[in-house]
Formats: C-alpha cells, sequence, structure tokens
C-alpha cells in the first residue's frame, strides 16, 4: 500500500521533523485510519537509503495518519510516495 507524506506534524510555534502527517489513498475516515495504526512505513531518499517510521495515531476526521520517523525527514519527503508495510 502506497501514502503520499502531506506535511510535517506542527503546532502554531513548532515544527517536529520526526513526525509526519500521511495520507493514504481509500481511507477516507478517523476509523479506517485507525486500522492503520502499529503499520510501519518506508520512505526511499533520492539517493537511495530507506527511512523507516511507524504509523502511531490517526490525524483528523478525513482518514489522515501520523507516522513517527527514526530519523528527521527533510522537506523534500513533502508530497512523495511512502509504502506503507
Amino acid at each position: 500500500m502506497e501514502g503520499t507524506i502531506a506535511n510535517f506534524r506542527s503546532g502554531r510555534h513548532t515544527q517536529d521533523n520526526y513526525e509526519m502527517i500521511i495520507k493514504v489513498p481509500g481511507i477516507d475516515s478517523k476509523t479506517k485510519a485507525e486500522k492503520l495504526v502499529n503499520k510501519n512505513v518506508e520512505w526511499v531518499t533520492p539517493s537511495g537509503k530507506t527511512i523507516k517510521g511507524k504509523i502511531i495515531k490517526a490525524h483528523g476526521n478525513k482518514g489522515a495518519v501520523r507516522a513517527k520517523f527514526e530519523k528527521g525527514m527533510p522537506g523534500q519527503s513533502i508530497s512523495t510516495k511512502v509504502k506503507v508495510i
């Protein structure tokens, strides 16, 4: 299954580089998104390295999920694909 990175998780004055908001096609409600919790995600860098993460929580009511990655994610990862395993 593939998802798209929507944005960093952020607050009014802060931005968390380790957590990203991911939108998965076909997941359009909070109850469907909660079924993806504890699944692993992988993002492949342009140089070919993979950064691994885990889905930790649903985000909002429209089916987005929040994933925490092991390394800080670069800004170039926004709007790119991730694998949901």
